[in-house]
Parts: structure tokens; C-alpha cells; sequence
């Protein structure tokens, strides 16, 4: 018989390896106004969140007040609306600066954001009786600010890519002096997956990017270059994680290992913590489905992973999606259920105490060796064509985004990439989680414009009543333009701008006057489409194209416009190649237009259906509008169709005004939509119906 013993035996004692810190967590937040988003902040704060991650609107993001005409419709809806310094203070009431990790998704107007919140900084460190100089110096955060992937995807861009690449090289010269924590840019390959991208191609145009920015930096000669490395270890990154998680990883191994390389051979840094690759994640919104979206879930954790197993690719900070992005806006409680999932994973698995998991697989090392080579010699072609810079000016690397994108819906389309719920297994029992779609999601109070079209009003008049203060303002604005029209470090005068109650849309605009502005090329045009002639459906499709066309004895045109400034021109791109190729002539001027606008290119251009998208939630504003423009264009019988996140409820008012058709994220079979295209035609001319080529 054993021994008895009082202690337990070692098989009973739990062994704990020591844990590696966890990686910032944020939740990605902002909407209506700065008091509003605040108090939002301080919830998620309080609920572990580590670190913030503003959401700004589309006219702060594109440097425009919110009572400017393009802002119509757009006010606080994808985010919280900054004006000015005075919103900057309500939008951080409470939250000390000096001791927060905050990331900032804002590029073409980016100089402006971080000047008016280092003055925030700075007043808040006043009151509190502290040396601001010191606190400004703790500053720890991200500026998005790459502009090359807004010219790429993102279309939040203003200035041409000359201007935008000193507002950069600016902003880094500053930042490694004074705000010696701060990374200035964020490379964002995020939304380049979005648009398209290959894995190789997201490592390869992030790093071109990257080589630009930095070769900027060096040639501007202002800081020696035995102090690079200092601009090098504040250089981050921020990329998109797919549900294929093993390849998403050994992209990311990918990543490390060529910004080692290339930090070390073309700019010489020496030390391996300056060289280090530091990135953040979001993973990937594109991939959430409106069609059991409950899906999206699993989603979200398998992509979570991809950027979390692998100790030696381990990004650094964190933010996940909400289960109902696809539908819309996601309420509080879906931003904490998106923060739960990495607390479970960060705390109550054992993940963070181990090494890398997979160092020395074969199956990894063959697959990063693919990625790295792929790359490299896509980074050399882009080099070959002169940069990043020159490659965007070209339209070259925006035309290979909208193919790999269009190669990627025939895909889809085709089943050979299965999406679950969407082409196959759609069959599904009732959703508890959207038996009332309205209470599903977050809506943004209809009033919220309004009053900050009065809020922004009364800052400026009451500014400019005071002698002092509006002087002041004019005077910064002066200086700003003076500025720019020198190489002298914009920074300083972003700074007095922002102390003088300066706006966005003022700052931009003076810079406007200097810079001039830039619409970026579209892709569409030198895209390839469908190459070998399609599937039978498409070539049934372009078979009812080609007879209603000789039924009326005219070419069929379709108008692809963008009104507002929602930027996501994926899916209007995806629309206008499969349209072209469809047989349809196909007039898409790009993003940012006017409802005027597009009402008049659909005059001129005599068009026979006009497909307007909108992805930012502005539809309810900007359709109406141009339904209205083409009425008193005497164009009213022009069949509108719509396209975007829509919930089911604006689907149906917007019919009831009389648009033709609403699509939304769950129609993504493109040959079914140019085939509803072609019913809508045939009935709005008085054509007898047709078998649909599609049934």
C-alpha cells in the first residue's frame, strides 16, 4: 500500500512559465461628436481597453468643416468630427495625455491633428501644474499619415504626392526631436488588402512606401545620419490579418524579415531594436459577411491569431472588428464582446508563455521564403519605375490592386473560394442576434449634423468678433501659407495655428491655395477584367447587353458615381470593370463628387442607368439628392440603383423614393447585378422582359 502524504504530489502543482507583456488593446472608436466619443473612451477604458484608437469622420479626414458643402450627409458618421482645438480638449476631457497610447487614423490632414493635440497636451499638463515641454515629451502614440495607400485605397488624400510627401518628412523631422515616443507614420497596408492586395503585394508596396518615406527623410538632410536609426525605430506599421491565418502569419514573418534587411542595408542601422518591426492590427473588415454575420465571430478570432501565435511576428497593438460591421455601425456592447475576445486570448490562455511556436517549421520557412521573394522582386519593379511615388503617378500599382481584386470576386463567384453563408452553406436558422436589424446597430442621431454646422459657425464667429483672437487666426493662417511656400518645417506653424483657433477645412484650405489638390487615378481603365472571355454567365449577360443595344440603336451607358466623400472604392471599381466587360461603355470619374456633380456627368453623358455607392451611411442624405438633381435636370426617368451598407429599413424608404434598386454586401454575384442591370433598362425604355441570363 503507498505511503500517504499530507502535500500533494508534484504531477498536482500547475507549472506557470513567466508571461510576456500582452500587446495593446484598442477597440477602433468615434462617432457623433467629441463629448459623446469621449465618454465612449472612458467607458472602454474602464473596461480594460489599453490604449484609444480614434475613428475621425470623412470632413475631418479630408479637411473640411463640417458645414462645407462636400460634408454633406457625412458629419460624424464614420467618426467623431474635429474642428478644432476646442473639440480636441472635449474629445480627451478627462483621459491625461501624458499617460496615454492613443492612435490616430488620419493621414492627409494628419500635421494638423497631432499639432492640435500636443496644444491639448500641452493645456492639459497647465492645469495641472506640470511642465508641458516635459509631458509633450511623453506623448506616446500613432499618426496614420501614409498617403501613399489613400491614393491606393482609402481615398481620404487631398494634396498631390510631392506636397504630402514633405507634410511627412515634416512631421518626422519634428517628432524624433520633440515627441521623441510618437511614431509619426503608421505604413498602412491595411486597406491595401482590402483593395485587392496579394499577401506579396501588401508587403511589397507597404515597404516602397516605407523606402519613400524614408529616403525623404535622409535627402532632406535634417537629421545626420548617425542619428537615423532614431527615425527608423519610430517608424510603425499597420496591417490586415485574413482569415487564411497561416499565410497571414508567415506574412508577417515575411515583414520582419525584410524590414530587418532593408533597415540594415540601405540605411545602415546598426542596432536590432531600432530595426525592430513594430506594427499594429486590425484584422479583416472585408471579410465580415452581412449574411449570417454570426460568422463573423470565428472570423475575427482566426485572424486575431495569425497576428498573436507567432512570438517573433507579434504585433504590438490590437484591434478587432465587431461582429456586425457589415451591417453597420456596432453598438458599445459589440465594441466590448470585439475586446473580450483578446482579453480571453491575452489572459486566459497560456499563449503569451512560450517562445515562437513556430520557428523551424519547414512548412513556415518555405512559405515566408515564397512571400520575401515575391516581394522583393515586386519592390524592385516599383523601384525600377522610380519609387512609390512615381509607381502611384503611373496608376501602376493602383490598376494591379483593382485586377488582383477583380481576380479575387471571379473567385469568389465562381466557388473555387468558399465564404461561409455567403456560396455555400447559406441555409440557416433564424438570427436572434438581428430579429430587429434596427436595434442591431448603432444609428447616429439625425440632429448630430446640424448642430455641429452650428457648433463650427459659432467657434469662428465668436473667434473673429475678438479683435485678438481673429487677428491672431488670420495672422497663423498667413504664416502657414508663407510657410509652404518655403522648405521650412511646417510643424512650428501647424502649432500656432492650432494655439489661434484655427479649423481643419481653414488650415486645409490655405494649404489647398499653396499645394493644389489631387484626384488619384482610378484603375479602373488599365485594369484587368475578366481576361478569357468569362464564364457562361457573363457571356449570357453581355449576349442581353448586345441585343438590347441593337434594340436601341445606341450603345448602353452605366454612370458609376461616388457622391460624398466615402473614399471604399473597391466595390464601385468591382462594378465598373465587370460592367465594362459585360459590354456596357462605363463612365466612373473616381471618388469625392458632389450630388451636383454626378447628376451632370449623368446628363452630359446621356447615361442609361446611374449606380451610385456609398458606403459611409451618408446614403439617406446624398441619394434624395441626386434623385432630386435629375428631376430638375429633366432627367428624372434615368433609373437610379444604390449600393453600400444599407440596413434593410433605408433599403426600403430609399425604394419607396424611387431608386430602382438597392444592393448591399450580400449581393456579391457581379453578373447577377449587370444582369438586373440590363431588366432595369428593358423596363424603364419599354422593352418586352427577357429570360434573365442569370436565373
Amino acid at each position: 500500500m503507498a505511503e500517504s502524504t499530507d502535500s500533494p504530489t508534484p504531477a498536482a502543482e500547475a507549472t506557470r512559465p513567466a508571461r510576456d507583456r500582452p500587446w495593446v488593446m484598442r477597440t477602433y472608436a468615434g462617432h457623433s461628436s467629441a463629448a459623446a466619443s469621449n465618454e465612449l473612451y472612458r467607458r472602454n477604458l474602464a473596461k480594460g481597453q489599453t490604449g484609444l484608437s480614434v475613428a475621425f469622420d470623412l470632413p475631418t479626414q479630408t479637411g473640411y468643416d463640417p458645414d462645407h458643402v462636400l460634408s454633406r450627409g457625412e458629419v460624424g458618421k464614420v467618426g467623431v468630427p474635429i474642428s478644432h482645438i476646442g473639440d480636441m480638449r472635449k474629445l480627451f476631457d478627462q483621459i491625461p495625455l501624458g499617460e496615454m497610447n492613443t492612435s490616430m487614423t488620419i493621414n492627409a490632414v494628419a500635421m494638423y491633428l497631432l499639432a492640435m493635440y500636443q496644444v491639448a497636451a500641452e493645456e492639459q499638463a497647465e492645469a495641472a501644474g506640470q511642465d508641458p515641454a516635459e509631458v509633450v515629451a511623453k506623448l506616446g502614440g500613432t499618426t496614420q499619415n501614409d498617403i501613399i495607400k489613400e491614393y491606393l485605397s482609402r481615398g481620404t488624400h487631398v494634396f498631390p504626392p510631392g506636397p504630402s510627401m514633405r507634410l511627412i518628412t515634416d512631421m518626422v523631422t519634428y517628432t524624433v526631436g520633440e515627441i521623441p515616443k510618437w511614431n509619426p507614420i503608421n505604413i498602412c497596408s491595411y486597406h491595401l488588402q482590402e483593395a485587392g492586395a496579394t499577401p506579396v503585394q501588401e508587403v511589397a508596396y507597404a515597404m516602397s512606401t516605407a523606402i519613400a518615406v524614408l529616403d525623404a527623410v535622409r535627402d532632406s538632410g535634417r537629421v545626420p545620419q548617425e542619428e537615423f536609426g532614431r527615425v527608423v525605430a519610430r517608424i510603425s506599421f499597420f496591417v490586415n490579418a485574413g482569415v487564411r491565418f497561416v499565410e497571414e502569419m508567415c506574412k508577417m514573418r515575411a515583414f520582419v524579415e525584410l524590414w530587418d534587411e532593408i533597415t540594415r542595408e540601405r540605411y545602415g542601422v546598426t542596432e536590432a531594436k531600432q530595426r525592430r518591426f513594430r506594427y499594429g492590427v486590425q484584422v479583416n473588415s472585408l471579410g465580415l459577411t452581412e449574411a449570417q454575420p454570426e460568422n463573423n465571430v470565428q472570423r475575427i478570432v482566426l485572424e486575431m491569431l495569425a497576428v498573436t501565435l507567432s512570438k517573433d511576428a507579434r504585433a504590438r497593438a490590437v484591434q478587432l472588428p465587431a461582429w456586425n460591421e457589415a451591417l453597420g455601425l456596432p453598438r458599445p456592447w459589440d465594441q466590448q464582446w470585439a475586446l473580450r475576445l483578446q482579453q480571453v486570448l491575452a489572459f486566459e490562455s497560456d499563449l503569451l508563455e512560450y517562445d515562437d511556436l513556430f520557428a523551424g517549421s519547414p512548412v513556415v520557412e518555405a512559405k515566408v521564403a515564397d512571400i520575401v521573394a515575391g516581394a522583393k522582386a515586386e519592390i524592385d519593379r516599383i523601384q525600377d519605375m522610380g519609387g512609390a511615388v512615381p509607381a502611384v503617378e503611373s496608376g501602376y500599382m493602383k490598376s494591379a490592386l483593382v485586377a488582383s481584386h477583380a481576380k479575387r470576386r471571379q473567385r469568389i463567384e465562381a466557388g473555387e473560394d468558399i465564404v461561409v453563408g455567403v456560396n455555400k452553406f447559406e441555409t440557416t436558422e433564424p438570427n436572434p442576434l438581428t430579429a430587429d436589424l434596427d436595434t442591431a446597430i448603432q444609428t447616429v442621431d439625425e440632429g448630430v449634423e446640424e448642430a455641429a454646422i452650428e457648433a463650427v459657425r459659432a467657434w469662428r464667429s465668436e473667434r473673429d468678433a475678438d479683435p485678438e483672437r481673429g487677428g491672431r487666426a488670420t495672422a497663423s493662417l498667413e504664416s502657414l501659407r508663407e510657410t509652404a511656400r518655403t522648405d521650412e518645417n511646417l510643424m512650428e506653424a501647424s502649432l500656432e495655428c492650432a494655439r489661434a483657433g484655427v479649423t481643419v477645412g481653414e488650415w486645409a484650405q490655405a494649404l489647398r491655395e499653396v499645394f493644389g489638390e489631387f484626384r488619384a487615378p482610378t484603375g479602373v481603365s488599365g485594369s484587368v477584367g475578366v481576361a478569357d472571355g468569362g464564364s457562361q454567365e457573363l457571356q449570357a449577360v453581355r449576349d442581353r447587353v448586345a441585343r438590347t443595344q441593337e434594340e436601341l440603336g445606341e450603345k448602353l451607358r452605366v454612370l458609376v458615381g461616388k457622391p460624398g466623400l466615402d473614399g471604399h472604392s473597391n466595390g464601385a471599381e468591382q462594378i465598373a470593370v465587370r460592367a465594362r466587360d459585360a459590354g456596357f461603355e462605363v463612365i466612373y470619374q473616381g471618388i469625392r463628387l458632389t450630388p451636383d456633380q454626378v447628376v451632370s456627368a449623368a446628363v452630359a453623358e446621356d447615361v442609361h442607368l446611374v449606380g451610385v455607392s456609398i458606403l459611409s451611411g451618408s446614403h439617406m442624405e446624398l441619394v434624395p439628392d441626386v434623385l432630386e438633381g435629375l428631376k430638375a435636370q429633366g432627367a428624372g426617368d434615368i433609373p437610379v440603383i444604390v449600393g453600400g451598407i444599407i440596413p434593410e429599413s433605408d433599403a426600403k424608404r430609399l425604394t419607396e423614393m424611387g431608386v430602382a434598386a438597392v444592393f448591399t454586401p450580400k449581393d456579391f454575384g457581379l453578373n447577377e447585378i449587370m444582369d438586373r442591370f440590363v431588366d432595369i433598362i428593358r423596363e424603364q425604355r419599354g422593352l418586352p422582359a427577357q429570360e434573365p441570363a442569370t436565373a
